[in-house]
């Protein structure tokens, strides 16, 4: 193949008009003989050209593209830049990436060699008479599938982060932030000498746990006209049945037992402390304050003096504050647990499990859904599924709590000072749901 004529001045001229080749001093001489054409005759060559010499007839590219089904064989011809511009941009339109991922169907042959039509892409995707392929509808069906997966996966691996309830209190030297895991750890070693037996009741002879609950449901109504400190009830309650768990009582002393209970409590939790005389007068003078001396020192004897125990109200305070409670929750939670504390049943539970659970009921009474969060997980050491049969006893406790004979606590929480809790729906879905 000739050089071009700008490489190779002195092979082809520009000056040669009329078709012949004239000599020239270049690297390459000029070849004389048969193997010399002339340039009329190499035009014939190329497919289409015209008569004209050096001059090649050229078929545009439309826009839709065009199908040669016989292309021309290739010929000799001299490459300028002008000639090898044109196959870049030819070999750049045929293999675009674009067109070879796009589909492109395209009508059906005619019977004329040279005519072949080419649907464009963008016509394809919007016309309405062809439907589109099923591999691509199975692709799309994948894509949409492992990105469906993906986002599972990465749901069940985002955890719930557990929070620092104490580190807004770390200036607060009344919150000992320091000792305050130290102490509930503890709290929870100790709640197990200060448990009592759920099966007492089968030693005593004259008594039974329905006197029990009555004799309860009446200190929550003493408890509230005195204003006493919610401590003090709920120690009271511990020491009447750690008291009766080892000493047999007769019917006629239960009342007076009732009450050296929280004249005790009061000793210890209140900073000031109901006299006798008030004690005597709210049982109706039954007993004399002989009597409630007596039974002062029998109790303190017979518990060895161990009134430091841990109750529910104590793991109270600690689980509240890691459930980021309101008011509406908090009160809502002592209700349920306050109603535990008439029934003899729920002695079979840890004061930390009673405590754990009520705050619990009271979050799904509340948001009408389960809710326990890592963090009420973490600072309670129970899970979900260690409170369901003390949560469902609750929830029947909280429905039936405004009917029958014991309805103190239902009372207390039916005023104002405690938010009308009681109004609250019971968590009924956690009965029928069965978990």
């Amino acid at each position: 193949m000739a050089g071009s004529d700008e490489n190779y001045p002195g092979v082809i001229g520009p000056g040669n008009v009329q078709g012949v080749l004239r000599g020239g001093v270049g690297k390459f001489p000029v070849a004389t003989g048969t193997n010399r054409r002339a340039l009329s005759n190499i035009n014939r060559n190329i497919i289409g050209g015209p008569p004209y010499p050096c001059a090649v007839n050229k078929r545009g590219l439309s826009e839709e593209g065009i199908c040669i089904k016989n292309p021309p064989i290739p010929v000799h011809r001299p490459i300028t830049r002008k000639f090898a511009a044109q196959l870049a941009n030819k070999q750049q339109q045929q293999y675009k990436p674009e067109e070879i991922k796009k589909p492109v169907l395209s009508e059906p042959i005619s019977s004329e060699p040279e005519d072949c039509n080419i649907i464009d892409v963008e016509d394809y995707k919007s016309s309405n008479d062809f439907a589109v392929p099923m591999y691509v509808q199975h692709t799309e069906a994948m894509l949409e599938e492992i990105d469906r997966m993906d986002e599972v996966e990465m749901e069940d691996v985002e955890e719930e982060p557990i929070m620092d309830i104490d580190g807004c209190d770390k200036k607060n030297p009344l919150a000992v932030v320091e000792y305050v895991d130290d102490l509930y750890n503890f709290y929870k070693k100790a709640e197990i000498s200060g448990f009592v037996a759920s099966n007492y009741m089968e030693q005593q002879f004259d008594i039974n746990e329905r006197m029990r609950g009555i004799l309860i449901d009446w200190l929550i109504e003493v408890h509230y006209k005195f204003e006493l400190m919610e401590e003090t009830l709920y120690l009271t309650v511990n020491l009447i049945d750690r008291f009766l768990a080892v000493q047999p009582v007769a019917r006629k002393k239960l009342q007076l037992v009732g009450v050296t209970a929280m004249l005790l409590a009061c000793k210890y939790e209140e900073v000031s402390v109901p006299v006798v005389e008030d004690l005597i007068l709210i049982s109706d003078k039954a007993y004399s304050r002989k009597e409630v001396l007596d039974m002062e020192k029998l109790m303190v004897n017979t518990l060895q003096f161990n009134l430091s125990v841990p109750t529910p109200y104590v793991f109270m305070r600690r689980f509240l504050k890691a459930s980021q409670c309101d008011t509406k929750l908090e009160l809502l939670s002592f209700f349920i647990v306050e109603l535990c504390l008439v029934e003899y049943d729920m002695l079979k539970f840890p004061p930390s499990l009673l405590a754990a659970a009520a705050i619990y009921t009271a979050q799904c009474t509340l948001s009408g859904t389960k809710q326990w969060s890592k963090t009420n997980e973490y600072y309670t050491s129970y899970s979900e599924e260690q409170l369901r049969e003390c949560s469902r006893l609750m929830v029947n406790f909280h429905r039936n709590s405004g009917t029958g004979k014991l309805t103190g606590v239902h009372r207390k929480y039916s005023t104002s000072k405690f938010g009308y809790a009681v109004k609250n729906e019971p968590a009924n879905f956690l009965l029928e749901a069965q978990f």
